[in-house]
């Protein structure tokens, strides 16, 4: 198979480039190339997809299958599809749980309600401003790859991507701070936690590519308690780990935020959001989306952290001083 990523240096692309390699397929990854280097095997062409007419370079190249990872950008998504869209027979669009426009409800599958779409172009520093952008772009690339490639399209909705590589820490913040052992402030809640492992999700993907797997599917592993999650965490990683409830009020009063950022305990969900980790998951299985066990994760996600730094400063997650400000209040 001859493969096109859409992106492939730097996580979920370049896992999926890594993997398509592995399996022995032809793989080219077209990105601007400062994100960092493509999967050993796979070969890079320089593109701008900022630019309109940014994937001249590969005009012209025939490929079995594209996997477009495009994370803010419905321009980007709308100039792939109309420079291959008409004659790749597979086209994998990996969006995200966060276009469906009621987390704070039981979700019931796929046809859930989404957000109003965006086809506009934004940047990470928006979303904070503006939390729903990301997933509006996503629901308008979704119908752009839709309308452009109908039965031909597999659609991803990514929940929480962990594992090596993760640029956003909110996973890895647990198995660092685990693995400094004593008391570690959680969240006491009843909130589900879902995630998928990079790898994983990066296999699955190749495998729909190679079978021809179509639709539309939540990309994540099954549901289970937060607190039931953290506590695997701690045991996993092994060292001697109190784990101190901490009621969501007080963290609020506090000034702890949810899910991720500054001053935050990652994968807590605030009400809004309460079932945003609570997605069946059981249609993607059913596809062949295998979850690693747990010990895999926390190994890789470990790995990770250790290789960063674990004293850096953190996209997600309290800081020692700010954790035992919040111990010493409770």
């Amino acid at each position: 198979m001859r493969l096109l990523v859409l992106g492939g240096t730097r996580f979920v692309g370049r896992a999926v480039a890594a993997e398509a390699v592995r399996r022995g397929h032809d793989v080219v990854c077209a990105a601007r190339g400062k994100a960092g280097a493509v999967a050993a095997g796979a070969r890079l062409v320089r593109v701008d997809r900022d630019d309109e007419d940014g994937l001249a370079p590969v005009r012209g190249e025939r490929f079995d299958a594209v996997v477009d990872v495009a994370p803010l950008s419905y321009p980007w998504v709308a100039r792939a599809l109309a420079e291959f869209g008409d004659r790749v027979g597979h086209w994998t669009f990996v969006s995200s749980i966060s276009a469906y426009a009621e987390p704070g409800i039981p979700p019931t599958g796929v046809g859930d309600p989404l957000l109003p779409p965006r086809t506009e172009q934004g940047a990470r520093e928006d979303l904070a401003a503006d939390p729903d952008l990301y997933g509006a772009v996503k629901v308008a690339s979704e119908n752009a790859v839709l309308d452009a490639v109908g039965d031909r399209a597999f659609i991803v909705r990514a929940g929480l991507i962990v594992g090596p590589d993760d640029p956003f820490d909110r996973f890895g913040y647990w198995p660092a701070r685990m693995s400094r052992g004593g008391r570690v402030v959680v969240p006491d809640t009843d909130v589900s936690a879902q995630y998928i492992d990079v790898r994983d999700l990066a296999a699955w993907i190749t495998d729909a590519a190679e079978k021809g797997v179509t639709g539309i599917y939540d990309g994540i592993g099954p549901a289970q308690p937060l607190l039931d999650l953290l506590g695997g965490i701690a045991e996993q990683v092994g060292e001697d780990v109190e784990l101190v409830r901490a009621p969501e009020e007080k963290l609020t009063e506090l000034g702890v935020k949810p899910w991720s950022g500054p001053r935050s305990l990652p994968l807590w969900l605030p009400a809004s959001h309460k079932y945003l980790a609570a997605r069946d998951a059981a249609p993607a299985l059913a596809t062949g989306l295998t979850p690693r066990a747990l010990v895999d994760v926390v190994a890789g996600a470990l790995e990770h952290e250790r290789t960063l730094g674990l004293d850096r400063k953190r996209e997600a997650g309290l800081t020692p001083v700010e954790e035992t400000e919040v111990l010493d209040a409770l």
